[in-house]
């Protein structure tokens, strides 16, 4: 489904990403692990065509994803409703004036009617537990409440693929083991689902395959989620430990 192929980027001249190849197929759990600033949140972006490469390619189910293509509006649209993206900022993904309407948004842009609109809101809402925030403005929600909300709109498009970057940010314990739980039923119920995420804590079990990002933005291993993360000597070697 997914297929990076020796992709390099790079902010300013700075680098975000280098010489990274993976692939990644339907129905895949994946945690991206790596120090802050390794480029796990700059893979999710170019995955999501936020940002693009410098050199390299990406293709996302046997199309390649450029800057040409992406001026098609019928595939930038179709991109954008297969892959779902929950940023590591709420208040960079949430701009309605209620929460309501935030969770709306996506549906509308499809062209979905009103009566379907308002059953995938009713749903996503039923899902994240939200129902009782509806009609409040999201910048006076607490961080915990955002995040449900940013995932509930990211949700409202049904995407074959979600990318979260660090998910848990912001949330208490119980909030975190509920979100632990609706990934795992996401996962079994065949969605593809790459997560950038330090909070080995609260994800065990949920992801079948670790990719481990350097200081120096490469890929240095990959491999069962369990297997990596119980390396203590490699993970003290990235800096994880």
């Amino acid at each position: 489904m997914i297929r990076l192929l020796n992709v390099s980027c790079a902010y300013d001249g700075c680098p975000a990403l280098r010489d990274v190849t993976l692939h990644v197929a339907p129905g895949e759990t994946v945690a991206l692990i790596g120090p802050n600033g390794s480029g796990k949140s700059t893979l999710l972006k170019l995955l999501n065509a936020v940002v693009l490469p410098d050199a390299g390619s990406y293709r996302f189910s046997g199309e390649e994803v450029s800057r040409q293509r992406l001026k098609d509006p019928r595939f930038a649209r179709g991109l954008h409703q297969k892959i779902g993206f929950l940023f590591q900022r709420s208040d960079s993904q949430l701009f309605c004036p209620s929460v309501r309407e935030e969770i709306a948004f996506g549906p509308r842009q499809m062209g979905l009617s009103e009566r379907d609109v308002a059953e995938r809101v009713a749903d996503c809402a039923a899902l994240l537990r939200i129902g009782q925030l509806m009609e409040r403005a999201p910048w006076h929600l607490s961080e915990g409440e955002k995040r449900k909300v940013a995932l509930a709109s990211v949700l409202a498009l049904n995407p074959d693929v979600l990318t979260l970057d660090e998910p848990m940010n912001g949330m208490d314990p119980r909030t975190k083991r509920f979100l632990r739980e609706l990934l795992l039923s996401l996962g079994r119920a065949g969605k593809t689902i790459l997560c950038a995420t330090h909070d080995f804590a609260y994800v065990e079990g949920l992801f079948t395959r670790a990719v481990v990002f350097s200081e120096d933005h490469r890929i240095v291993r990959e491999g069962p989620f369990e297997t990596v993360v119980s390396d203590r000597d490699f993970l003290e070697s990235v800096n994880l430990a």
